[in-house]
């Protein structure tokens, strides 16, 4: 814990009419960006890797995203809480700006995951400020009432970011939904210049900055997500390299603690683990948005892949999901504003999104648009709700000078929960499932017949679905891949095509299936141990257990 020496003066911001509604205008206007970068270019990726090359690399561009993001949450918060949001905030929408620009511009895959890191880079700062700087406008009592506004920005903006990008991606070119950041960034970077105050709590002494402790967090980050990306597609889960970097990734996080419980102001100090329904709630916030992102991702995918739909119409899927994604995030933040409890609505949301995800692992290669509407309204609902509830009983369980600090982990939590384990689990049973299924049409003594060139290509289902992809609707390009093979390949286009469905179906499946065993034992932690502490009803109010 902190040095009583350098205990903070807890001063809540104090807004004029003119500074809160040029505030907000920019919360929404940066909220709007970060949404389309969502939405946007998950649904113009697949078309993005055909173009440049690489199926096994697909989520390589979401994993250093959300590496470079996770790393920026917890540092950023903390030194958001001693220098000020503002400047934090500026910089990252710079940032942010710059490496778009630079996306759009990539001219291999290596070159688009380096500006997607430094667009993480930018997009963790951003996030993390925006959701701090609401809790510093509204204390948590009021919180769930404002929960509404933003998550009806979030959800709109996902509902057009689909449609824009797959329109983008259909008609222009993949590099636009990289480059409509841009014109919006700006603007927002202009209204919060002149209208945002510099958000901050005054100090009794200088402040001290957790430079090793910086360094050891950082350090320790990047080898763990690098060994969950790697896992089961580069290396064996087993290989010497999976093992060393989750083995130096854990003596660093020891390094990480050691230090953390000498220093007087920790970058994280450890007693906020002792904290129960702060714990509960960064845990929580860990499996749903890795249950977020495969939605987001995956969903695509599957429409694009498996159904043959174009882009423009696998963005149009999402948005019943978006719209029931307000549904849910306004009705749980108005019920956790009237009645000031989270617990009840906590269990509630994860019971729909459990549903849910049990509704939706059942989808395969004949399932249409109208069969996969009813199960995505269910998860949205799920998914809308716990975001406001989880994050509001996290920020309520600390106190105010802590407030970027946790808000922080909540965003390390989130981005650790994204794609790269299902990723990995999707690209192993694609290779597997599409294998099996090829063998099981063709039979042994035809396979073993086939010529050389033409059992190489069937070798890299990845390299066969990127290429089916690269039409933007259904597998008609592998049926060309294939023709140019030689006469021989003629006959084996259909039995490609739907070994190829079959397979990208199964390994989609499976993911959605391991989302639903995550949500329920989510549920089980949170019936079990979440504590519900009463709601602050100004930011100078100590927190205080439950009566």
């Amino acid at each position: 814990m902190a040095n009583p020496a350098t205990q903070l003066l807890v001063e809540p911001p104090k807004l004029n009419r003119s500074q809160l509604i040029g505030t907000i205008a920019g919360l929404v206007l940066a909220m709007l960006l970060a949404a389309l970068d969502q939405t946007v270019v998950g649904t113009a990726m697949p078309r993005v890797v055909a173009e440049l090359g690489g199926f096994s690399q697909y989520t390589w561009t979401v994993t250093i995203y959300l590496i470079a993001s996770t790393i920026t949450g917890p540092i950023v918060g903390r030194l958001a809480d001693i220098y000020g949001r503002k400047r934090f905030y500026l910089a990252g929408i710079v940032i942010f700006l710059v490496a778009s620009w630079l996306c759009g511009a990539a001219w291999d895959m290596t070159s688009l995951v380096a500006f997607r890191g430094l667009q993480g880079l930018g997009a963790g700062v951003m996030q993390m400020v925006a959701f701090t700087v609401i809790a510093d406008l509204f204390p948590p009592a009021r919180r769930g009432q404002a929960q509404g506004i933003f998550a009806s920005v979030f959800g709109i903006s996902s509902i057009i970011g689909p449609t824009v990008g797959g329109y983008i991606t259909d008609h222009l070119s993949w590099r636009w939904v990289f480059y409509v950041n841009l014109p919006l960034g700006l603007l927002a970077f202009g209204v919060l210049l002149f209208a945002f105050p510099d958000v901050r709590v005054r100090r009794a002494v200088p402040p001290q900055v957790d430079y090793l402790g910086t360094a050891l967090f950082t350090a320790a980050v990047v080898p763990f997500m690098l060994a969950v990306s790697w896992g089961g597609t580069t290396y064996p889960w087993t290989s010497p390299q999976e093992l060393g970097l989750f083995g130096l990734s854990l003596g660093l996080a020891a390094a990480f603690i050691w230090t953390e419980a000498r220093e007087p102001e920790p970058l994280v100090p450890l007693g906020f683990f002792r904290n129960r329904a702060a714990l509960v709630g960064l845990v929580a916030a860990f499996f749903t948005s890795l249950v977020m992102f495969a939605s987001i991702l995956f969903i695509p995918l599957f429409i694009q892949g498996v159904i043959g739909a174009s882009a423009t119409t696998s963005g149009n899927i999402l948005t019943p999901m978006m719209l029931s994604f307000i549904v849910g995030s306004t009705t749980a933040g108005q019920i956790i504003y009237r009645t000031g409890r989270y617990r009840a609505v906590a269990v509630g949301a994860l019971l729909i999104l459990l549903v849910g995800m049990v509704l939706l692992s059942t989808v395969d290669a004949s399932t249409s648009y109208l069969g996969m509407l009813p199960y995505m309204l269910v998860v949205g609902i799920g998914l809308g709700a716990t975001m406001p509830t989880f994050t509001i009983a996290v920020q309520n369980a600390v106190p105010y000078p802590q407030l970027g600090m946790a808000t922080g982990l909540m965003s390390f939590a989130r981005s650790t929960g994204g794609a790269t384990v299902m990723g990995s689990i999707v690209a192993n049973r694609f290779s597997a499932a599409f294998t099996e299924n090829l063998k099981a049409a063709l039979g042994p003594n035809r396979m073993g017949a086939l010529p050389g060139q033409l059992l190489d290509a069937l070798g890299n289902p990845g390299n066969l679905m990127a290429r089916g992809l690269e039409s933007g609707g259904g597998l008609l390009s592998v049926a060309q891949l294939l023709g140019q093979l030689g006469p021989e390949s003629g006959g084996l286009v259909q039995t490609v095509l739907g070994a190829l469905r079959l397979a990208l179906a199964d390994a989609i499946r499976l993911a959605f299936r391991v989302d639903a065993a995550l949500v329920l034992l989510v549920l089980v932690v949170v019936v079990l141990f979440l504590e519900e502490l009463p709601l602050r009803s100004s930011h100078s109010q100590p927190v205080r257990p439950q009566a």
